[in-house]
Protein backbone atom coordinates (compact mmCIF):
# COMPACT_ATOMS: atom_id res chain seq x y z
CA UNK A 1 0.00 0.00 0.00
CA UNK A 2 1.26 3.82 -1.10
CA UNK A 3 2.14 5.40 1.86
CA UNK A 4 0.10 8.72 2.51
CA UNK A 5 1.39 11.76 0.57
CA UNK A 6 2.65 14.57 2.54
CA UNK A 7 0.32 17.62 3.20
CA UNK A 8 1.09 20.13 1.41
CA UNK A 9 1.86 23.92 2.60
CA UNK A 10 -0.75 24.94 0.04
CA UNK A 11 -3.51 22.97 1.31
CA UNK A 12 -2.58 23.32 4.91
CA UNK A 13 -3.06 27.18 4.43
CA UNK A 14 -6.06 26.43 2.39
CA UNK A 15 -7.52 24.29 4.70
CA UNK A 16 -6.29 27.23 7.76
CA UNK A 17 -8.26 30.04 5.74
CA UNK A 18 -11.85 28.08 5.12
CA UNK A 19 -11.82 27.14 8.84
CA UNK A 20 -10.88 30.64 9.55
CA UNK A 21 -13.74 31.55 6.96
CA UNK A 22 -16.09 29.71 8.48
CA UNK A 23 -15.36 30.64 12.56
CA UNK A 24 -15.68 34.14 11.58
CA UNK A 25 -18.54 34.06 9.88
CA UNK A 26 -20.46 31.85 12.40
CA UNK A 27 -19.09 34.78 14.99
CA UNK A 28 -20.77 37.32 12.47
CA UNK A 29 -24.40 35.37 12.93
CA UNK A 30 -24.59 33.50 16.16
CA UNK A 31 -26.08 34.60 19.32
CA UNK A 32 -25.51 31.94 21.06
CA UNK A 33 -22.68 31.76 23.50
CA UNK A 34 -21.98 27.98 23.32
CA UNK A 35 -21.64 28.64 19.58
CA UNK A 36 -19.18 31.77 20.16
CA UNK A 37 -17.14 29.32 22.57
CA UNK A 38 -17.02 26.42 19.59
CA UNK A 39 -16.11 28.79 16.64
CA UNK A 40 -13.33 30.44 18.81
CA UNK A 41 -11.92 27.09 19.38
CA UNK A 42 -12.27 26.35 15.45
CA UNK A 43 -10.44 29.99 14.95
CA UNK A 44 -7.37 28.69 17.35
CA UNK A 45 -6.94 24.98 15.50
CA UNK A 46 -7.12 27.37 12.29
CA UNK A 47 -4.83 30.12 13.38
CA UNK A 48 -2.62 26.61 14.60
CA UNK A 49 -2.52 25.31 11.37
CA UNK A 50 -1.56 28.45 9.10
CA UNK A 51 1.32 28.92 11.31
CA UNK A 52 1.96 25.45 10.32
CA UNK A 53 2.14 26.66 7.03
CA UNK A 54 3.62 29.94 6.81
CA UNK A 55 6.82 29.72 9.21
CA UNK A 56 6.62 33.80 10.16
CA UNK A 57 2.84 32.81 11.11
CA UNK A 58 2.25 33.65 15.05
CA UNK A 59 -1.08 31.69 16.26
CA UNK A 60 -1.92 33.37 18.80
CA UNK A 61 -1.62 36.70 17.16
CA UNK A 62 -3.19 35.58 14.09
CA UNK A 63 -6.29 34.67 16.35
CA UNK A 64 -6.40 38.15 17.78
CA UNK A 65 -6.35 39.74 14.27
CA UNK A 66 -8.87 37.36 13.09
CA UNK A 67 -11.06 38.40 16.41
CA UNK A 68 -11.06 41.74 15.58
CA UNK A 69 -11.85 41.46 12.00
CA UNK A 70 -15.41 39.46 12.67
CA UNK A 71 -18.60 41.20 11.70
CA UNK A 72 -21.65 40.97 12.41
CA UNK A 73 -24.66 39.66 10.56
CA UNK A 74 -24.03 39.95 6.44
CA UNK A 75 -21.34 42.34 7.15
CA UNK A 76 -19.80 39.66 8.55
CA UNK A 77 -20.08 37.06 6.36
CA UNK A 78 -16.30 36.06 5.45
CA UNK A 79 -16.09 35.80 1.70
CA UNK A 80 -12.67 36.21 -0.61
CA UNK A 81 -11.30 39.68 -1.95
CA UNK A 82 -11.44 40.27 -5.17
CA UNK A 83 -8.37 40.99 -7.04
CA UNK A 84 -8.27 42.49 -11.22
CA UNK A 85 -5.57 42.19 -13.88
CA UNK A 86 -4.65 42.94 -17.02
CA UNK A 87 -2.88 41.29 -20.02
CA UNK A 88 -1.58 43.64 -22.42
CA UNK A 89 0.48 43.15 -25.37
CA UNK A 90 2.14 45.38 -27.66
CA UNK A 91 2.84 45.35 -31.41
CA UNK A 92 6.00 43.25 -30.94
CA UNK A 93 2.99 40.24 -29.26
CA UNK A 94 5.16 40.69 -25.89
CA UNK A 95 3.85 40.83 -22.36
CA UNK A 96 3.66 43.40 -20.14
CA UNK A 97 4.90 43.22 -16.54
CA UNK A 98 5.70 44.22 -13.33
CA UNK A 99 8.07 43.17 -10.98
CA UNK A 100 6.15 43.81 -7.53
CA UNK A 101 8.14 46.02 -5.16
CA UNK A 102 6.99 43.45 -1.75
CA UNK A 103 8.48 40.50 -3.25
CA UNK A 104 10.35 41.18 -6.14
CA UNK A 105 7.93 38.69 -7.92
CA UNK A 106 7.29 39.25 -12.19
CA UNK A 107 3.63 38.95 -12.77
CA UNK A 108 1.12 40.91 -15.18
CA UNK A 109 -0.42 44.48 -13.54
CA UNK A 110 -3.09 43.42 -11.00
CA UNK A 111 -4.99 45.25 -8.20
CA UNK A 112 -7.42 44.88 -5.51
CA UNK A 113 -11.62 45.57 -6.89
CA UNK A 114 -12.26 48.99 -6.06
CA UNK A 115 -15.45 50.40 -4.71
CA UNK A 116 -17.61 52.58 -6.76
CA UNK A 117 -15.43 51.11 -10.54
CA UNK A 118 -16.69 47.91 -12.51
CA UNK A 119 -14.24 44.57 -12.75
CA UNK A 120 -12.86 46.11 -16.31
CA UNK A 121 -12.30 49.96 -14.83
CA UNK A 122 -10.10 48.45 -12.29
CA UNK A 123 -8.31 46.94 -14.92
CA UNK A 124 -7.55 49.64 -17.36
CA UNK A 125 -6.56 52.47 -13.69
CA UNK A 126 -4.26 49.61 -12.43
CA UNK A 127 -2.12 49.29 -15.93
CA UNK A 128 -1.88 52.89 -15.97
CA UNK A 129 -1.17 53.57 -12.27
CA UNK A 130 1.23 50.66 -12.19
CA UNK A 131 2.95 50.74 -16.28
CA UNK A 132 1.45 54.31 -17.15
CA UNK A 133 0.20 52.29 -20.49
CA UNK A 134 -3.03 53.43 -21.56
CA UNK A 135 -5.82 50.35 -22.35
CA UNK A 136 -8.73 49.49 -23.24
CA UNK A 137 -10.25 46.22 -22.66
CA UNK A 138 -11.45 43.60 -25.38
CA UNK A 139 -12.21 40.28 -23.19
CA UNK A 140 -11.96 38.45 -19.63
CA UNK A 141 -9.67 35.38 -20.18
CA UNK A 142 -9.81 33.71 -16.68
CA UNK A 143 -10.51 33.80 -13.51
CA UNK A 144 -8.00 32.30 -10.88
CA UNK A 145 -8.39 31.32 -7.24
CA UNK A 146 -5.17 32.77 -5.82
CA UNK A 147 -4.77 30.63 -2.41
CA UNK A 148 -5.25 26.99 -4.67
CA UNK A 149 -2.74 28.46 -7.16
CA UNK A 150 -0.43 29.59 -4.07
CA UNK A 151 0.90 33.04 -4.93
CA UNK A 152 -1.44 34.33 -2.40
CA UNK A 153 -1.76 33.85 1.40
CA UNK A 154 -4.91 35.28 1.75
CA UNK A 155 -7.85 34.02 0.19
CA UNK A 156 -8.75 35.78 -3.57
CA UNK A 157 -10.29 35.53 -6.67
CA UNK A 158 -8.00 36.99 -9.73
CA UNK A 159 -10.13 38.60 -12.50
CA UNK A 160 -7.22 38.69 -15.59
CA UNK A 161 -8.97 40.65 -18.29
CA UNK A 162 -7.52 41.02 -21.71
CA UNK A 163 -6.69 44.88 -22.78
CA UNK A 164 -5.38 45.82 -25.58
CA UNK A 165 -2.35 48.92 -25.81
CA UNK A 166 -4.07 52.60 -27.27
CA UNK A 167 -1.74 54.96 -25.48
CA UNK A 168 0.62 55.89 -22.77
CA UNK A 169 4.52 55.47 -22.21
CA UNK A 170 6.05 52.91 -20.28
CA UNK A 171 6.71 53.73 -16.38
CA UNK A 172 6.63 51.83 -12.89
CA UNK A 173 4.99 52.89 -9.81
CA UNK A 174 7.38 54.32 -7.67
CA UNK A 175 5.50 52.57 -4.43
CA UNK A 176 4.22 49.33 -6.06
CA UNK A 177 6.78 48.50 -8.51
CA UNK A 178 11.01 47.80 -8.71
CA UNK A 179 10.86 47.30 -12.50
CA UNK A 180 8.00 47.26 -15.47
CA UNK A 181 8.73 46.18 -18.84
CA UNK A 182 7.53 43.59 -22.05
CA UNK A 183 8.96 40.69 -22.68
CA UNK A 184 8.88 37.79 -25.24
CA UNK A 185 7.47 34.22 -24.58
CA UNK A 186 10.92 33.11 -24.95
CA UNK A 187 12.43 35.37 -22.28
CA UNK A 188 10.00 35.97 -19.75
CA UNK A 189 11.71 37.33 -16.16
CA UNK A 190 11.81 35.27 -12.96
CA UNK A 191 10.61 34.75 -10.57
CA UNK A 192 7.16 34.95 -12.67
CA UNK A 193 3.93 33.91 -10.13
CA UNK A 194 2.00 31.17 -11.24
CA UNK A 195 2.93 31.77 -14.79
CA UNK A 196 2.86 27.59 -15.62
CA UNK A 197 -1.53 28.69 -14.93
CA UNK A 198 -2.08 31.88 -16.98
CA UNK A 199 1.01 32.42 -19.54
CA UNK A 200 -0.60 30.13 -22.59
CA UNK A 201 -3.46 31.80 -22.07
CA UNK A 202 -2.09 35.01 -21.87
CA UNK A 203 -0.15 34.43 -25.50
CA UNK A 204 -3.25 33.16 -26.93
CA UNK A 205 -4.77 36.45 -26.60
CA UNK A 206 -1.59 38.49 -27.84
CA UNK A 207 -2.13 36.36 -30.62
CA UNK A 208 -5.98 37.57 -31.19
CA UNK A 209 -7.42 34.31 -30.34
CA UNK A 210 -10.64 34.42 -29.02
CA UNK A 211 -11.88 31.85 -26.49
CA UNK A 212 -14.22 31.56 -23.75
CA UNK A 213 -12.95 32.22 -20.29
CA UNK A 214 -10.85 29.94 -18.27
CA UNK A 215 -11.44 29.11 -14.24
CA UNK A 216 -10.25 26.63 -12.13
CA UNK A 217 -12.50 22.87 -12.46
CA UNK A 218 -13.79 21.34 -9.66
CA UNK A 219 -11.36 19.34 -7.20
CA UNK A 220 -12.34 15.61 -6.77
CA UNK A 221 -12.60 15.85 -3.94
CA UNK A 222 -11.93 19.29 -3.27
CA UNK A 223 -10.13 19.12 0.26
CA UNK A 224 -8.20 16.22 -0.70
CA UNK A 225 -7.47 17.55 -4.32
CA UNK A 226 -4.54 18.50 -6.37
CA UNK A 227 -3.89 22.27 -4.93
CA UNK A 228 -3.10 23.15 -8.82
Amino acid sequence: MDPTPAVSAVDLLRWAETLSAVARTGLGFTQSLYERERFEEVLHVAADIRAAAIEEAEADALFETWMMAVGSGVPGYVTPKVAVAAIVGNERGELLLTQRADSGWWLYPVGWADVGYSPSEVAIKEVYEETGIEVEPVQLITVLDGLRLGFSHLPLYSLVFHCRMVGGELRGHPLETRDVGFFARDALPQPLAGAHRWAELAFRAIDGEVFPCDFDWPRTPPWRGSGA
